[in-house]
């Protein structure tokens, strides 16, 4: 298919990146079309770890055409110094294979610096933000105060833009918080230090996307975080500040519905969540602890440990029907290894009645409790399969029955970071 979109169907951290990395090698362009830098993508090759913010990670693969689309949020330090490091580390990153959406909004100093302060005032409400002033900067873009990439390169401009946003802001800052009143002139110049080495990358993504899809080019939409923290449709407010759907995928790229052809699932052999908000299947004793260190559940943007639960099928039925998704890439399977047995929510029970169906909203999700099915665990290193018949006969039931109860097929199967640790099917 000329465009695939890639989505995670739970809360994020659902091993994207490595199916991405292994996509990649047989797409022409990757896109990246939401998100910011909170959203943290590792890719291992070797025993040699790339953890990717803003740069698309297909860039590990030679001759692909990575870029950044209008509706991420771009953090322009960010983005230069992680350009720098992995310049240093040997991959080759300049205009002809990376390029960021002129539309972009921008992630300012004060976006930072408002989501922490705004965290840390709402205490045991807090809502579990990364602090990397994802949230303000997309309450900029729909406030119609925001800056985006092109306007670095109007410094004039640009620095009047700051100082009308702050004359906003500042007020707020010293009276609601009790922070001094940021410079506009220093705030523009800090950001405006980095103009000139995103001046050559910066281009009409919508452009060279339609172009390449009229000229029959692959391309691979490359979504972060997971469909339940969709700002619509997810478990608001507990969810990132974009439509982490593929329903943001035509927008934060610029190319209409319509050119997408298909859309692939990815779904994690068990359940994790970063950050506050319900977990119907969360496991707070030794069970969940084993999997978050056999399964380094550990955020790749801030390293907070995830919370760890069972695989949750009526969250995943919800999220494949949402996003369009038939088929989905299962990965962690071998973080099961050595569970005597293993657990799937196949419902909820909501107010004293039993229910298949996924409340979005956090009053009544918060109520619910799962109705288990158990199916017997296996003790062998599935993580050394290269086939899917080589895994133990219950993995490979187990697999079949998540197939079954979340209605999408897994043609692909992970057992390990590796690339060569997908057993296609």
């Amino acid at each position: 298919m000329p465009a695939t979109v890639l989505v995670g169907l739970q809360w994020g951290d659902e091993g994207k990146a490595k199916v991405l990395d292994e996509l990649a090698g047989e797409a022409d362009i990757i896109v990246r079309y939401q998100g910011g830098s909170n959203a943290g993508h590792t890719v291992w090759l070797g025993q040699e770890k790339y953890a990717f913010h803003l740069v698309p990670s297909g860039v590990l693969r030679p001759g692909k055409l990575c870029l950044v689309g209008n509706g991420v949020v771009f953090e322009p330090g960010l983005f230069v110094e992680e350009v720098a490091d992995l310049r240093k580390r040997g991959v080759k990153l300049g205009a002809e294979n990376l390029r960021v959406s002129g539309l972009a909004h921008l992630v300012m100093p004060y976006h930072r610096l408002i989501d922490t302060l705004a965290e840390k005032r709402r205490g045991k409400s807090s809502i579990g933000t990364t602090g990397r002033g994802i949230g303000p900067a997309y309450a900029d873009k729909a406030a119609r105060t925001g800056l985006r990439v092109c306007d670095l390169l109007a410094p004039e401009y640009f620095l009047s833009r700051v100082a009308a946003r702050l004359d906003e802001l500042n007020p707020m800052l010293e009276k609601v918080y009790g922070h001094p009143a940021l410079d506009p002139r220093k705030v523009a110049d800090e950001v405006l230090a980095f103009a000139e080495p995103i001046r050559p990358m910066v281009a009409d993504v919508s452009a060279l996307l339609l172009d390449a899809l009229d000229a029959g080019r692959s391309v691979l939409f490359e979504g972060a975080q997971g469909a339940l923290l969709d700002i619509d449709f997810g478990t608001y407010p507990f969810v990132t500040s974009s439509n982490a759907t593929t329903l943001g995928a035509a927008a934060g790229a610029g190319v209409p519905p319509f050119r997408l052809d298909k859309a692939l699932g990815i779904v994690k052999a068990y359940t994790t969540r970063v950050g506050s908000g319900p977990f119907p299947t969360e496991l707070l004793e030794a069970t969940g602890e084993a999997l978050r260190q056999k399964g380094g559940e550990f955020g790749t943007t801030t390293g907070r440990p995830r919370r760890c639960g069972w695989f949750d099928a009526v969250a995943v039925r919800y999220a494949a029907r949402l996003n369009g998704v038939r088929e989905a890439v299962l990965t962690k399977l071998d973080v099961l290894d050595g569970q005597p047995a293993v657990k799937i929510a196949t419902a909820y029970r909501l107010d004293g009645r039993t229910t298949e169906s996924f409340p979005a909203d956090v009053a009544a999700l918060s109520r619910v409790e799962p109705v288990y099915e158990q199916m017997p665990g296996w003790s062998e290193d599935t993580s050394k399969a290269r086939k899917f018949d080589d895994l133990p006969a219950a993995a490979r039931n187990y697999v079949l029955r998540l197939e079954k109860l979340s209605g999408l097929r897994f043609p692909g199967v992970s057992v390990g970071r590796g690339r060569d640790q997908t057993l296609r099917r």
